[in-house]
């Protein structure tokens, strides 16, 4: 059950009272939110939530391990290395040389991390923005990255990856992971939203119904328990790593569910798999309801509207997502309802959304 708002940890200054390293390396706790972006990267707590997401880590670690024939002698960047992990692994892999960048002052821990860790020689790693940055090399044979964000594409992480590819993947190389897909899926789930959302009807007796609005446009970052599904699910967008472009990561999409019970919809679901596909054999990074945990979650976006749906009826509709024009690291999306039940009559009505 959807009964915790899940905080977006990049959105909370963290403190770190250790010592200084050396006299260049800026403490985790002198960060401030000027850069609202970078700076929550700085803190180690959000780098151990993702570490300790084992379904994330193990699918980049046995993708790279299982492929020594890749990266055995070659140049390899890391888009957004954070802790310099995936680093690593390549380098452990046999890459001849690995570069990794990274905008946050986790970029400091990093290079502690890589020396201690016998690398120091084989993992460069560069602090900068990577539009910025000019590279040791005019050309890399693989390009790996964790760029994924909620929804897939909230931070436009994305964005970065593809222009690092553009610029310096070889002709030939390989872009890790090369597969993302976008799915979504009905809920039933009337406990959260009774205790989130409807609450605002009746506060000690005063109609705040106001914030209720403001609520309703906000998806909820949460897990879902595969119990809750009450639709078949439908894919909503595939992109390809290798080939796609900026303008392929905003679109309108239709999606068409079919009811697998008889059951009330409160919200639709999305949730995303990446894969890689360029190995020996292929590994796939789940993070639907029906997969095991993974930090990203899913992201649940509630209708003002109940729909009551009978086993086999269908609800289709539009599925629009593009990026926030004032902030292009948040997320505008709108998604139209187009539903006629038995019990339920007809349903036509589009949400607007953002996701910050």
């Amino acid at each position: 059950n959807c009964c915790h708002k899940h905080t977006l940890i990049m959105r909370v200054n963290g403190k770190n009272t250790s010592s200084k390293p050396d006299d260049s390396a800026p403490m985790v706790e002198d960060v401030t939110s000027a850069d609202y972006y970078f700076d929550s990267y700085a803190h180690f707590g959000i780098h151990e939530e993702m570490l300790k997401d084992e379904v994330r880590t193990k699918s980049y670690m046995n993708a790279i391990m299982q492929n020594p024939h890749l990266f055995k002698d070659k140049v390899v960047l890391d888009v957004g290395c954070g802790t310099g992990i995936l680093s690593m692994f390549a380098a452990k892999a046999g890459a001849k040389l690995v570069i990794g960048v990274d905008m946050s002052n986790i970029i400091h821990q990093a290079r502690e991390i890589v020396k201690t860790n016998g690398f120091e020689g084989k993992v460069q790693l560069l602090q900068g923005k990577m539009e910025e940055l000019t590279l040791p090399v005019d050309k890399v044979d693989i390009i790996v990255s964790e760029w994924m964000g909620y929804c897939l594409l909230y931070e436009s992480m994305l964005d970065t990856v593809l222009y690092a590819r553009d610029k310096y993947l070889a002709e030939g190389g390989i872009v890790m992971p090369d597969k993302a897909i976008m799915h979504i899926c009905g809920i039933e789930d009337a406990e959260y939203r009774e205790e989130k959302l409807e609450f605002w009807n009746d506060v000690y007796g005063f109609d705040m119904t106001c914030i209720k609005k403001i609520a309703m446009t906000e998806p909820l970052v949460d897990t879902v328990e595969a119990q809750q599904i009450c639709t078949k699910t439908c894919q909503l967008k595939s992109l390809d790593l290798q080939t796609c472009t900026k303008d392929d990561l905003q679109f309108t999409v239709p999606y068409r569910i079919q009811a697998s019970r008889n059951d009330y919809i409160h919200a639709l679901v999305v949730s995303f798999d990446c894969g890689f596909t360029k190995g020996h054999k292929e590994v796939w990074l789940p993070t639907g309801p029906r997969a095991k945990y993974t930090h990203w979650r899913q992201t649940v976006f509630y209708l003002g509207e109940i729909l009551t749906a009978r086993q086999g009826e269908v609800v289709e509709g539009e599925f629009t997502l593009k990026c926030n024009e004032r902030n292009h690291r948040d997320l505008d999306l709108r998604i139209s309802v187009n539903f006629e039940g038995e019990n339920h009559g007809r349903t036509q009505a589009a949400y607007d959304f953002r996701l910050r």
